[in-house]
């Protein structure tokens, strides 16, 4: 009992410490976000405005391919509100975010050594200025799918009010895997091929193209071992049911935000000392 409260008051005191540090470099850390977005598509024609056109392509074709090609439709199945579409998207955005930090951010340090290898410059901002790039393709998919929404239903949930909370759970969480995927960057360089297999991977075995009910019983388990699952769930309560449909999905979407982001840092501030010498 002693070791759990313990390891408990090490991971709130580590959950403390990088908030305050963060609150510290907030400028330094969304300076060096908008100059990673600029340095992204710098000399090119459109230059940053392709931040805002991948995203609004690749809704644009899944809304084609679901509403024009295969015309799927699950409105008028009991318990289901909308269309199918909405429901592909209200799963689909947020894990797009994630899917780019995933592999963004095993990167984060690795590609910044002359910055790691200054003694005075606070390393910790890096994997949290990845994070806030990924957010952005999110911003401006949720935009799109409001506009759909409103064309094809005429209005939107009230439950959309709840987005920056389910966000800033969700930004928490990313905070966590940035730090823990940054930090294995530094000593296994596969680590970005390795999160570009396996976040695809991860993708179809989400709640994300399918009903949890279309899933055999023998393999449904696999959604609920799957952590992501439930932040999928809580997304798809705001953006598409209008209601709490999956409210044990918001308490684990919230611990498991917790406990990646306190193990996140706790892993990094160990490992960051050698950064240098490995780099």
């Amino acid at each position: 009992m002693r070791a759990i409260v313990h390891h408990a008051k090490s991971h709130v005191g580590a959950c403390r410490e990088i908030l305050l540090l963060l609150t510290r470099y907030r400028e330094l850390t969304l300076a060096m976000a908008a100059r990673e977005l600029r340095d992204r598509y710098s000399g090119q024609v459109l230059g940053i405005l392709w931040a805002i056109a991948h995203p609004v392509f690749m809704i644009g074709i899944y809304i084609f391919l679901f509403v024009i090609v295969f015309k799927i439709k699950i409105a008028g199945v009991p318990g289901m509100p909308m269309d199918y579409t909405t429901y592909l998207l209200s799963g689909m955005i947020p894990w797009l975010a994630m899917h780019e930090l995933l592999v963004r951010s095993s990167s984060a340090i690795s590609s910044s050594a002359n910055l790691v290898k200054q003694v005075v410059f606070p390393i910790e901002v890096l994997p949290v200025r990845t994070v806030l790039t990924s957010l952005l393709t999110m911003a401006v998919s949720l935009a799109v799918l409001v506009i759909y929404t409103f064309a094809t239903h005429g209005s939107i949930p009230w439950t959309y009010a709840l987005l920056p909370v389910l966000i800033l759970i969700q930004v928490i969480w990313m905070t966590g895997l940035a730090y823990i995927l940054s930090t294995m960057g530094v000593f296994l360089r596969d680590t970005k091929d390795l999160m570009q297999v396996g976040a695809m991977m991860c993708q179809y075995l989400l709640p994300i193209f399918f009903l949890p009910n279309q899933v055999p019983e023998l393999f449904r388990p696999v959604l609920y071992i799957n952590p992501f699952s439930y932040l999928i769930w809580c997304y798809q309560d705001l953006l598409y049911f209008g209601r709490f449909e999956h409210p044990w999905a918001w308490l684990a979407s919230a611990l498991f935000a917790f406990a990646f982001f306190g193990l996140g840092y706790r892993v990094f501030r160990r490992a960051k000392s050698v950064f240098g010498n490995v780099l």
